[in-house]
């Protein structure tokens, strides 16, 4: 059985003013021509097939070229919703794309109903392998919100739910396995999908995250023992905490500049009766030229003059600029405009080094103390300060020891006045230490 893992296409994607409509239809061309070429019989898209929830009519139609191009080929396909997906959307023609060799996975349901069998290619009833198809897991739907919670409780109330899930639909997975495997007389493998966010995954900034504040570290060693763990979400493709059978494929096309200089891929899967045999990356072409560049505009201009080789009259590059040194200059967006004047390139973004960071402190100053935990104001001090690792952890536990003795003598400080003099009195004390 070989499977081809991709994820994360968010068809109808509006990139600063740009649409992705020739890049998405150039990649399903590329993937018709990869399937037959590599004899692949399921496609799985592991969640984001769309990029919002009302995704725009061309991305529609070309979700539904994807689906008849891949049966007619005779390749089953596999979706799964993500956390960019609405339920409704991708739900409202699941009956009509059964008939299509398609099975739509929209939204977590009774386990039972998450086991899908993938045939052989061909469109043969033959089993090929065994999919615990688990979509993008909101909250309310394996928990129920109880009053009076910690940050900390809550995280592990998800985690819990999201593992006791899991294990759910693997025990009717591993079900399925052992009544196909008295009946055919061979082992059909047993694999999972996942949309979410693991430990240890390496993430960049064209990622939504999907669960609120750190409800999105679902432990690695928490996933059912299956023979391959088929993930979406993060745009990089990887491996997860080392291991091989547990797998980010990636978007296969950058989504952000941050992406400008990953190899996107898809992933060929082999498997057998005796589980995962070989993982094959499978690089995706750059259908688009995406540049990102940052200097002074002496170096800015000769940047665009090099990333203007890749481009074309017909496929202009798109570039984001970052201007450093020369970034007080009032007329910045003409300047570069003037740069890449008969170039093939076309700057997208133009950015100022010192506005970049003027606009990031801004936003933390933005920030309340109702909003901010003690330990949050300590972290974001502490983070203002040049100093050596042994100092740091020095400061933190002299911190952690402070917190400690307030905790225990804050029944004398009966009104806000009084504990924040005291505060202050702290502040001074790590100051000195820190001097």
């Amino acid at each position: 059985m070989r499977i081809l893992h991709t994820s994360d296409w968010h068809l109808g994607q509006h990139f600063m003013g740009k649409t992705r409509q020739a890049e998405h239809q150039q990649l399903i061309d590329w993937l018709l021509i990869q399937v037959e070429a590599h004899a692949v019989d399921a496609v799985l898209i592991a969640g984001d097939v769309f990029d919002t929830g009302a995704p725009p009519s061309y991305a529609r139609e070309l979700y539904s070229q994807l689906v008849v191009r891949l049966h007619g080929a005779g390749v089953a396909l596999l979706l799964l919703g993500g956390n960019h997906d609405s339920v409704a959307t991708l739900g409202e023609s699941r009956a009509m794309l059964a008939c299509l060799s398609t099975t739509v996975v929209a939204a977590v349901d009774d386990a039972a109903g998450q086991v899908v069998l993938l045939p052989l290619r061909g469109g043969k009833s033959e089993a090929g392998c065994i999919v615990c198809a688990v979509p993008f897991i909101r909250p309310r739907d394996v928990l129920q919100s109880q009053a009076g919670q910690s940050a900390e409780e809550k995280q592990q109330s998800m985690q819990a739910a999201i593992h006791d899930y899991y294990h759910a639909v693997y025990e009717a997975g591993r079900a399925r396995q052992v009544a196909l495997t008295q009946e055919l007389g061979r082992v059909v493998p047993l694999i999972a999908t996942g949309h979410l966010t693991t430990v240890g995954a390496s993430g960049n900034e064209s990622v939504r995250e999907i669960y609120v504040g750190s409800l999105d570290a679902y432990p690695t060693a928490a996933f059912p023992p299956v023979d391959y763990i088929a993930l979406g979400h993060i745009h990089k493709p990887q491996k997860v905490g080392g291991l091989a059978h547990i797998r980010y494929c990636g978007s296969p096309i950058p989504l952000g500049f941050d992406e400008a200089r990953q190899q996107k891929e898809m992933l060929l899967v082999d498997l057998g009766a005796d589980g995962l045999t070989a993982i094959t990356p499978l690089p995706v072409p750059r259908f688009q030229s995406l540049v990102s560049a940052s200097g002074n505009l002496f170096e800015l201009a000769t940047a665009i003059r090099e990333a203007a080789e890749e481009g074309s009259p017909d496929k202009p590059v798109w570039m984001e600029v970052t201007v450093a040194e020369d970034d007080y200059l009032a007329d910045l967006p003409a300047r570069v405009e003037a740069m890449t004047q008969g170039l093939p390139v076309e700057v997208l973004r133009v950015r100022r080094q010192r506005g970049t960071a003027a606009a990031s402190l801004a936003g933390e100053l933005s920030e309340t103390l109702d909003e901010l935990s003690p330990d949050d104001v300590f972290a974001h001090r502490l983070a203002q300060e040049e100093l050596t690792p042994d100092l740091q952890l020095a400061l933190s536990q002299r911190y952690r020891a402070v917190v400690a003795g307030l905790s225990e003598d804050r029944a004398d400080y009966s009104d806000i006045t009084r504990a924040s003099m005291h505060c202050r009195t702290v502040v001074t004390s790590l100051s000195e230490d820190a001097a």
